[in-house]
């Protein structure tokens, strides 16, 4: 990212089909915009933590990318703001 780019944070909570978690954290952890990647347990599997360019560009990240991945069940993205 070039110097003094906003960025638009986000937070992708993944919940994967059971016993597809590893595959799925390794096809994710490869997306260029991942920044952090984190098992969890409960209703989700995964946190993600994505850094892209605008909401557009974040949008068809999750849609065509963590979506699309087989054992991936669903998804919640949650947004950030500067305060």
């Amino acid at each position: 990212m070039e110097a003094g780019v906003s960025l638009s944070v986000a937070f992708i909570l993944v919940s994967t089909v059971p016993g597809k978690e590893h595959e799925v954290y390794n096809k994710i952890s490869q997306i260029k915009y991942v920044v952090e990647i984190h098992p969890l347990f409960g209703e989700y599997d995964l946190i993600v933590k994505i850094d892209a360019l605008d909401f557009s560009e974040l949008g068809k990240i999750v849609i065509e990318q963590v979506r699309t991945i087989e054992g991936v069940i669903d998804t919640k993205t949650l947004t950030g703001i500067k305060l």
